[in-house]
C-alpha cells in the first residue's frame, strides 16, 4: 500500500539560471525570481544536479526539452532517467530510425533494446515494392 502523499511538493526548474525551487503544485504560470523566465514543472522525484555540474545540467536540459519529467504515480518513482550527456547521446543515436518519440527513447534503460528495434525496422520490406525487383 502506498503511503506517499498526493500533495507532495514539486521541483520547478529554471534551466538558464540552474535554479530549482520546490512548491506545491498550483495551477498557473510560475516565473523565475532571478531572470523572470518560465519555470518548468519537473516533478516531485527530480534529483537536482549541483549548480557547478555542467554535465548533469546538460542532461537535465535535454530531458526537459524532450518533455521528460520526474513525476510518479506512487512509491516506485518515475523510472530510469539518463544522468549524463553521454547516456543521452547513446539513446538518441540508438533510437535514430526507429520511429520512437524522443521522450520514450530517452527513458529506455537498455540501449541494446533500441538497437534491436532499429534493426527490426530496417528488415521490414517497404510497401509497393516486390521483393527482388529494381524499380
Amino acid at each position: 500500500m502506498c503511503t506517499r502523499s498526493r500533495t507532495s511538493r514539486r521541483h520547478y526548474v529554471c534551466v538558464p539560471c540552474r535554479v530549482s525551487v520546490k512548491r506545491r503544485g498550483a495551477p498557473g504560470r510560475d516565473l523565475c525570481s532571478r531572470c523572470g523566465g518560465e519555470l518548468v514543472d519537473a516533478g516531485q522525484d527530480l534529483a537536482v544536479p549541483p549548480k557547478r555540474d555542467d554535465a548533469g545540467w546538460r542532461a537535465l536540459t535535454a530531458l526537459l526539452r524532450a518533455g521528460v519529467t520526474f513525476h510518479s504515480g506512487c512509491c516506485d518513482g518515475p523510472g530510469w532517467r539518463p544522468r549524463t550527456p553521454r547516456e543521452v547521446r547513446e539513446r538518441l543515436a540508438a533510437s535514430h530510425g526507429t520511429g520512437l518519440p524522443v521522450s520514450e527513447a530517452l527513458t529506455t534503460r537498455d540501449v541494446d533494446e533500441l538497437d534491436a528495434r532499429r534493426r527490426a525496422r530496417r528488415q521490414v520490406p517497404r510497401r509497393g515494392r516486390a521483393a527482388g525487383t529494381n524499380a
